[in-house]
């Protein structure tokens, strides 16, 4: 939108944002009054107001238009596109009804913006779309084990699909070429990376011996056809522990002799001060 949309599209929508900001002040009270509802109560006014079409073949039909308000929650005034009037559904918004249709150029008006400005934008808006979606960039998948941290007798399989955009994606854990149900999965959900690009991980519990073959299966709209990354049957850190272990084992081993050692020395040097001091005089030792 910003590299398509010139400079006083900004300011002129601006401006229009900031005056029916104004009219929503002043018609909400004057509903608030027409309800004979507390001012000061919180009340809502809402404009919702759009068009919808069929695209097919490269050519855009119009299907509907929507112009409708409502109050609190509630429908309260709405246009009929076909007939070109207003519907209030409920009594206290027929006096806007029929003001407003009194006016036929201001129907008139709303009938040509939805039938025509409307579909324009919204044709210009989903080109704008479509363009940014052929930005696209593919995943990168992995898919790996690691030891559980809830039970040291399993493994925790990850699939790992990173680095794509846009950000819808569709990632499966699959356990011979059958996806696994998504409520035994745990998923990150789709996180940002700091480059504008996406990422997903999903992970499963299985057991530390398991012989299945399961791999990672993911389309994309940047992928022609899916990536799919087969598990290897690898534990990252499995042997961690082991080693961790021995090294450990063997530093307190160290210790301990190099506490041996120390103390042996030290026996002796003090066997060794002992003996001396006892065979020595007072004088001898420097006592007056």
């Amino acid at each position: 939108m910003k590299e398509k949309m010139q400079p006083d599209y900004w300011e002129k929508g601006t401006q229009s944002r900031k005056s029916k900001e104004q009219w929503f002040k002043v018609n909400v009270g004057i509903l608030m009054d027409r309800m004979n509802h507390s001012q000061t109560d919180l009340h809502v006014l809402q404009w919702r107001h759009g068009c919808e079409i069929e695209e097919a073949d490269g050519s855009h039909r119009f299907l509907r238009g929507i112009d409708e308000y409502s109050y609190d929650g509630s429908e309260f005034l709405s246009f009929d596109d076909d007939n070109m009037r207003w519907i209030a559904p409920v009594p206290e918004a027929l006096p806007t009804k029929r003001k407003w249709d009194e006016v036929p150029i201001l129907n008139q008006y709303t009938k040509g913006y939805l039938e025509k400005e409307c579909v324009d934008w919204l044709t210009k808006f989903m080109e704008y779309g479509k363009e940014s979606l052929r930005k696209h960039s593919p995943p990168d998948v992995h898919v790996f084990a690691k030891k559980s941290v809830t039970d040291p007798k399993m493994l925790t399989l990850t699939c790992l699909a990173t680095g794509f955009y846009p950000k819808d994606v569709v990632v499966s854990l699959r356990k011979f070429r059958t996806s696994l149900p998504e409520h035994l999965l745990t998923s990150s959900g789709v996180r940002p990376n700091d480059d504008g690009t996406y990422q997903l991980r999903k992970s499963v519990e299985i057991q530390e011996d398991e012989k299945a073959s399961y791999d990672c299966y993911v389309t994309h709209s940047s992928l022609e056809t899916p990536v799919i990354a087969e598990w290897d049957g690898s534990c990252k850190d499995c042997t961690t522990g082991i080693i961790v272990g021995f090294v450990v084992g063997f530093l307190v081993a160290g210790i301990l002799a190099g506490v041996v050692v120390f103390l042996i020395k030290r026996y002796k040097k003090n066997q060794q001060t002992s003996n001396n001091g006892y065979n020595l005089t007072p004088t001898e030792n420097g006592h007056k």
